[in-house]
């Protein structure tokens, strides 16, 4: 099989953005989403939460 093959079957087999999205979560390495910070905000639904890092490298996330 060639390669534009392998990836026109890849795209074929791969979920729709509508279906099966949810089956496969996405992934953030948290060293990329606190950027050397302790700790950050995030905005959900018009509603601020915090998410910070223990000294024990636990997550804690508050509203």
């Amino acid at each position: 099989m060639t390669q534009s093959e392998n990836l026109r079957q890849n795209a074929d087999s791969a979920p729709d953005s509508a279906e099966g999205a949810d089956r496969v979560p996405h992934q953030i390495h948290s060293t990329d989403l606190f950027s050397g910070r302790q700790e950050i905000e995030i905005l959900h639904a018009g509603e601020t939460y915090r998410l910070r890092k223990t000294r024990s490298g636990k997550l804690i996330l508050t509203k």
